[in-house]
């Protein structure tokens, strides 16, 4: 995949590119929620609100329908339309990401396809769920989707939604394939960013997936963190990672401590079942629609993501 010059942008800057030839996403970066309607359809309305909302508090760029954004629950001709929407309403002011995983190698290539010659930034690509494939298996699921696009592909690990662990000594030579740039490393295992970073090239990028652990992440070398938490607190998250990247770690621990509720809270129930209701109690949305088989976040959880979005700040 050819990069263009230092200092410069490709599409229109949809992808950012940082020192050198590096091709970078950092920061803070949303695993976006899906706004939904009372009918269970896509709300396009509720979507440019949230998009102005990230440009607004500068969120670096944004996942839409991955699994924050229940693309299990979407059907593919609604993913992808609604990946190419957040594409238009974003209109070249933030990067979008696209959720393009899938437990079939055919499915998930064909899904990645799609999104040829749009303005989509990058994949992001889970690994394959419920199969449970070998880690052969898996070096060569990310390969076949990486060979069969020029697309920019993030490697996303999040064992305990997918029941598959995409381990260290695979990311390290799944980081040989040119256009796979980063991983999304979920598991909250800190020890699993010292065992990849010394074996990939600096242009590698290293996102923690786990808000809770994300600001340690960071602090260790990641480049940054794909946050649910940025959903609600999307200006909190782009200050945290810059106090950290500023080396100001007093400052950035204690504004992680103050968000620290919503890390936990955020996830008291199957995500994005509380995220959403976030929102729409933050007048982001209009409605908390989930689709079957998410339900609505539980009366005594309500207190609770409250309590957290008041001690966040975001709640009088």
């Amino acid at each position: 995949m050819k990069l263009p010059p230092s200092g410069s942008c490709k599409g229109e800057g949809y992808i950012l590119l940082v020192g050198g030839n590096s091709l970078m996403f950092s920061g803070s970066i949303v695993a976006l929620i899906t706004p939904m309607d009372d009918e269970a359809a896509v709300d396009e309305e509720s979507l440019q609100t949230l998009i102005d909302y990230h440009v607004k508090n500068k969120t670096s760029a944004i996942v839409v329908a991955g699994t924050t954004g229940e693309a299990a629950t979407l059907e593919r001709e609604e993913h992808v339309s609604l990946v190419l929407k957040a594409v238009e309403l974003a209109a070249g002011r933030i990067p979008i990401i696209a959720g393009t995983g899938s437990n079939a190698t055919r499915d998930a290539i064909s899904l990645t396809q799609r999104f040829e010659n749009s303005k989509v930034a990058a994949c992001l690509t889970i690994t394959p769920y419920y199969n449970c494939p070998t880690q052969e298996g898996l070096y060569r699921h990310f390969e076949a989707i990486a060979k069969s696009s020029d697309l920019p592909q993030i490697l996303y690990n999040v064992p305990s939604r997918t029941g598959c662990d995409l381990l260290p000594e695979t990311v390290v030579r799944l980081a040989q394939i040119p256009n796979i740039i980063g991983l999304k490393e979920a598991t909250g295992n800190l020890e699993r960013l010292s065992m990849i970073k010394p074996s990939v090239g600096d242009n590698f990028i290293l996102l923690s997936g786990d808000d809770a652990t994300g600001f340690d992440f960071i602090q260790k070398g990641g480049q940054g963190i794909i946050s649910v938490t940025a959903n609600v607190a999307a200006g909190g998250m782009t200050e945290l990672c810059q106090r950290v990247a500023e080396g100001k770690f007093t400052e950035a621990g204690r504004l992680n401590e103050r968000l620290m509720p919503l890390h936990k809270e955020l996830f008291i129930e199957a995500n994005p079942i509380a995220v959403k209701w976030a929102c729409k109690r933050l007048g982001l949305i209009t409605a908390e629609t989930l689709r079957l088989p998410m339900t609505s976040l539980t009366l005594v959880n309500q207190k609770r993501v409250e309590d957290a979005l008041k001690s966040a700040g975001l709640l009088s």
